[in-house]
This record gives C-alpha cells, structure tokens and sequence, in this order.
C-alpha cells in the first residue's frame, strides 16, 4: 500500500524549479511522485520529460491541458495555444509525443488513509475545468458528478495557486505550480502522508532560476517568459481575477 505521495504540478518546462523539487529529502523518500499535468509546455520541455522520465516507476504522471495540445501540435493540428507551446511541440521526438499522449487523465490510485486518491488536472472530468479555492459548491458538485462515493480525496492542479479544502466531505487538494506561479515564486508541492496533508514550498534563487531557464532554452522570447512566470510577476489575485467564470462573480459580470 502507498503511504507516503509526493504531488507536484504544472512544470511548465521550468527544469531549475523541478530539479530543486525533486531533490527535497521527503520528495526523495516518498513511496510515489505524481505531477498532476502541464509538464512541458514551457522553455525547457525536452529537459524536463527526460528529468520526469529518469526518476522510472516511483513517479506517475497525469495528463493536463496543455500536455494535450503539445500533442496536437506536434501532430500539425492547428489550435489556439500560448506562444510557447507551437515552439515546445517543435522540440519534441516522436517518444516525448507518445509518452504525453499515453498519460491518463484521471488517475485513482489507494493511498493508506484516504482510500482511493483521484489524480487529475483541472478536474476528475476535464482536464481544463477550472474550479478555485472560493468557487461555489455548485461548480464543485458538477465537477464531481462523476466520482464513485468512496473517492472521497481529489487532488488537482491546473489554476496555480495550492489550497487544501473540503468539499461536501470531499478533501480537495491543489498542490500549486512547479513553473508557472502565481502570488508567490519558487515550488509550491504537496505531500500525502498516511492520512495527512500538507502544502509545501521549495525555496529558489530565483535569479539563477531565471538564468537557468534562459540559459538551457533556444524559446525566442525565454527571458520576457521567465521574468513573468518563474518571478510569478501574476498574483493569486490577479489569477483568481482572471479565472473566476462571469456567473461566479457577486455582481455575475467580468472585472
């Protein structure tokens, strides 16, 4: 039985941040590592699959929206992205497009002290639900709708900012952005541990982060990009701003 998950999400190909993750000392003891989505669409998305893919069997990884997208792209798909992501699609072989394609979304997997755990990105339902901290319970109870009763621990990623809250007796768990954080820079991470939950923080040097990124990427625009994410220049406030639904608001219009 896993007693011990370590939870990270939304990479963002931001190799410095992962690596500083990856080498916490309960990251490295933890029986499983799971990142809940966006892994590579980012500066540095080759490093980061192969930096993913050499931890082997003691780390899972889930499907998020924007892993799908690289997919596509790579496939000459024509949809709407972020810059990045045509250039990150560009830098990928043939096995970095399988192994995204072939990552499932959602994830259940026991964990001692919360029974069945669902992994996933934006929601068990869809990988690019957005659900916040303050979204009201209706929005929760459609984005559970289909969940068996005894899943009663989600753990998502997708929005960026951790949190930990109930939901109609569901525990609900967003471990934050490895790459792309928003109100507070460095590693934001999770770990389930026998029961227990807590948030996490991996302190950077953020400008040798920077430096790193700008340093390890050929992205035209990798300084502009860094300086805006890995900085996390966007606050929790302005994302919260930004990804609240119009019907979710008080006065049911946008800012």
């Amino acid at each position: 039985m896993i007693s011990t998950v370590a939870v990270l999400s939304d990479v963002h190909g931001v190799l410095p941040i992962l690596e500083a993750v990856l080498d916490e000392p309960d990251v490295r003891a933890a029986d499983l590592v799971v990142v809940t989505g966006d892994l590579a669409s980012g500066p540095q998305p080759v490093p980061v699959l192969d930096r993913l893919a050499a931890e082997g069997g003691r780390l899972r990884m889930v499907r998020g929206n924007a892993d799908r997208e690289l997919v596509a792209m790579a496939r000459g798909e024509a949809i709407e992205a972020p810059d990045v992501t045509p250039w990150a699609a560009s830098q990928m072989n043939a096995e970095h497009v399988r192994i995204l394609d072939e990552l499932p979304h959602p994830l259940v997997l026991p964990v001692a002290g919360f029974g069945p755990v669902v992994f996933c990105h934006g929601s068990p339902r869809r990988d690019d639900e957005l659900v916040l901290v303050d979204s009201p319970l209706g929005r929760w109870a459609a984005a559970f709708s289909e969940l068996p009763e005894d899943h009663r621990t989600v753990v998502c990623g997708h929005t960026h900012m951790p949190f930990i809250r109930l939901v109609d007796r569901r525990l609900v768990i967003n471990p934050g952005s490895i790459g792309m954080p928003y109100g507070r820079a460095g590693g934001s991470w999770a770990l389930l541990d026998h029961g227990n939950v807590s948030l996490r923080h991996t302190v950077v040097d953020i400008d040798a982060a920077v430096a790193a990124v700008v340093d390890g990427s050929t992205f035209p625009d990798r300084q502009a990009w860094a300086d805006e994410y890995v900085r996390a220049a966007n606050s929790d406030v302005d994302a919260i701003r930004a990804f609240t639904p119009n019907e979710d608001r008080p006065d049911g219009a946008g800012h």
